[in-house]
């Protein structure tokens, strides 16, 4: 039996990074599954496709981080914002969808408010950390917030927000394809000698910053007792992330989509500040954090932050149990040296190892995309 146009559902989505896209795509498959009848489109990359969605601009776009960095594409997302705000007031869908992306996001949830559109904002600025106003933006523009870090909690009920915990999208996310031995065939690695990994990102502003002090560290480890792992996300270059692998004498293997069994099978990791530290974490193998962007994104951030972490791990458990290593700390000297204290004191090892199982506990073992689908058809079908 076919069903009535005029009960055709749409939903419009706003997921401009990597990890929203596959936040967001579990949460379509699961609506999917449920066989709702909707039209779900708007912002998302390939994974969001996959699961039926149409995006109505080229996702690449939407990847770049920092002050600076936006200023450039400023043009690029005054024109989407534009085009957002004449598709809510010719043709309204029946909900928004904000995941994470706050620049952007929580202009249109102003946007959408104030067209009547309702708003289910879906990982939500860290204003904990740093522009604490921005929960009251929160407050009077999004109807609904689903949030995935416990303490965020506090905030909403001291506010009176609505808002539900989800628990964190990595704990479904997060599958091992392949044992360590079938991981080092793969990728032909000798299982004998400590195995290394650097997760520079997933923005090819991230790679120009963060890789080549990578590269230069990778430099200062003996090849005869080290394995070297780079984690290519598919949203990056390959020439690009080969042109600064090729400078090192030491032999590098790129690995592509598979950051997961990457993780879990090095001793030792180097991971971007982002949300590769949480999967990290959550998967208990141990690691440095390191941050580091331009100059003037740096001092204009350094105004606002209210934090004296950056590292998703260590804010959760509200303690310093990753090392973190921020702007001018970010180099080979500094970087070999606290891979080097992990790697040669077993104490520190275990006991970083140890801390990072708490990490299970504190996320929770709730399905994400079960109770954000079920936040979705109750807006869709009142």
């Amino acid at each position: 039996m076919k069903t009535n146009n005029k009960s055709i559902k749409r939903v419009f989505w706003i997921a401009g990074e990597n990890s929203a896209d596959l936040h967001s795509s579990i949460i379509l498959r699961e609506l999917n599954n449920e066989n709702i009848n909707i039209k779900n489109f708007g912002i998302g990359g390939k994974k969001m496709t996959a699961e039926g969605f149409r995006a109505i601009f080229p996702f690449e776009r939407f990847s770049v981080m920092g002050f600076i960095e936006i200023v450039k594409h400023i043009t690029f997302f005054l024109n989407v914002e534009k085009r957002i705000k004449k598709i809510f007031k010719h043709n309204p869908p029946d909900l928004v969808v904000l995941v994470d992306y706050p620049g952007l996001n929580m202009r249109i949830a102003k946007i959408a408010k104030n067209l009547q559109i309702p708003v289910l904002y879906y990982i939500v600025p860290q204003f904990w950390a740093w522009k604490y106003k921005r929960i009251f933006k929160l407050q009077k523009y999004a109807d609904h917030i689903a949030y995935i870090l416990p303490f965020e909690g506090e905030h909403f009920k001291k506010h009176k927000i609505t808002a539900s915990f989800t628990g964190h999208p990595i704990s479904e996310e997060i599958i091992i394809q392949c044992s360590k031995a079938e991981f080092a065939a793969k990728y032909n690695l000798d299982i004998k000698k400590k195995w290394l990994g650097f997760l520079p990102g997933s923005r090819e502003a991230e790679i120009t910053n963060m890789l080549p002090n990578f590269i230069k560290a990778i430099e200062l480890f003996d090849p005869a007792k080290y394995e070297f792992l780079i984690s290519k996300a598919s949203s990056v270059s390959s020439n690009l992330l080969e042109c600064y692998a090729n400078k090192t004498k030491n032999q590098v293997h790129i690995i592509e989509d598979m950051n997961y069994d990457l993780m879990k099978h090095c001793d030792l990791l180097t991971i971007t500040s982002g949300t590769a530290t949480v999967e990290a974490a959550y998967i208990g193998t141990p690691f440095i954090i390191v941050y580091k962007t331009s100059k003037i994104s740096y001092q204009i951030g350094k105004k606002f932050v209210r934090i004296d972490q950056i590292g998703l791990p260590n804010l959760i458990l509200n303690k310093h149990v990753v090392p973190e290593l921020i702007q001018n700390d970010v180099n080979e000297i500094i970087i070999h040296q606290e891979l080097n204290n992990l790697l040669s004191t077993s104490t520190n090892y275990d006991k970083m190892k140890a801390e990072l199982k708490l990490i299970h506990n504190v996320l929770g073992s709730k399905k994400p995309s079960v109770i954000v689908s079920k936040i979705i058809r109750k807006f869709i079908n009142e």
